[in-house]
């Protein structure tokens, strides 16, 4: 890491529409080291200076500088976050807290920043491309929403580009998807990408194959669908090879996610890699190692060969946003 970076705390944080995790950062040798983390439910306070006060209550150490990854588009130091009534700003956070310095980046950001950091075991290898240093990165994670981003390889450093390319226009690649496009359609008007590619978006799926008479859900599954979260119950059914419908939906999941991955790796020459991030893909990793997540990735027609020659990770380190987050505030001047 740099030299610049001495033993001052800095605040590092991860907000999401459902939790934020907060955690004070010492430099090390090679990344930021935690001396604490917290989870606290986003949806439970009023704003982030509410959980921020409680976390520095809780744990009571001196802060200089701050960056904040945030589920939503950043600009001009000001967000609005997309699935919580907050507004976030730099400064109002900087004259609150008497922080010298407060960075907001878009969560997905925040990520990217860590990949260069991680280690060896906190990444899976899909694929057996090697990895190519000091080239573009792209990032892409499913979760609660679905983010994008790139690392740009420039001048001996990488540069975090934001994105809100999960908002963009679904693009079918077959008559099953054209179907599942104009169902969803009839739901939302616009198809974004990340009403397919999220946990509301495997229910999308599911819910379209269950209404399109393509199978009859079972009592038990329909039960469980209730009880918890229906993304994790139609998830773990499909893992377990226990409802054919699942396992239906599933692998249409993972096969618009290697496509959409493939578009990204093409839009920024990602010879670096690709990595996925985001909470689903650790937990459907032995469905990634099939065989129907790469063949979408690669079909690309003339570009088949070059994204052959991409290496697919998953990041494992959930909490690699507050990592990167951490990096940021050490490096913001």
């Amino acid at each position: 890491m740099k030299k610049s970076m001495d033993k001052t705390s800095v605040l590092a944080g991860d907000v999401g529409g459902t939790k934020t995790n907060l955690g004070l950062f010492i430099a090390g040798k090679e990344r930021p080291v935690p001396k604490v983390i917290e989870t606290f439910s986003s949806q439970s306070s009023p704003d982030l200076e509410h959980i921020i006060r409680q976390f520095l209550k809780n744990h009571p150490m001196t802060v200089t500088n701050a960056c904040l990854g945030i589920a939503g588009p950043v600009v001009n130091g000001k967000s609005k976050t997309t699935n919580l009534p907050w507004s976030i700003s730099e400064d109002r956070i900087k004259k609150q807290f008497k922080f010298h310095h407060v960075k907001l980046v878009n969560d997905l950001t925040a990520t990217a920043m860590a990949i260069p950091l991680l280690k060896e075991d906190e990444v899976f290898s899909i694929n057996h491309a090697g990895s190519i240093k000091e080239q573009n990165i792209a990032l892409i994670a499913p979760g609660t929403g679905l983010g994008k981003a790139l690392l740009i390889y420039q001048n001996g450093r990488y540069l975090p580009v934001p994105s809100e390319g999960g908002h963009a226009d679904f693009a079918p690649n077959n008559e099953a998807e054209m179907k599942l496009w104009q169902y969803l359609y009839q739901h939302y008007g616009h198809v974004s990408i990340e009403r397919v590619l999220s946990g509301s978006g495997l229910v999308n799926i599911f819910n379209w194959l269950k209404d399109s008479g393509r199978f009859k859900e079972p009592e038990w599954l329909k039960q469980q669908r209730t009880e918890i979260d229906p993304a994790k119950a139609i998830t773990e059914a499909a893992l377990a090879s226990k409802d054919s419908g699942c396992v239906e939906a599933l692998n249409m999941f993972v096969s618009v996610l290697g496509a959409v991955a493939g578009n990204l790796a093409l839009t920024g020459i990602t010879t670096g890699g690709v990595y996925l991030g985001g909470g689903i893909p650790p937990k459907i990793l032995s469905k990634l190692k099939e065989d129907i997540f790469m063949e979408a990735f690669i079909k690309k027609g003339r570009f088949k060969d070059f994204l052959e020659k991409i290496p697919v990770k998953v990041i494992l380190n959930d909490k690699a946003a507050l990592i990167g987050a951490a990096y940021c505030a050490m490096m913001v001047t």
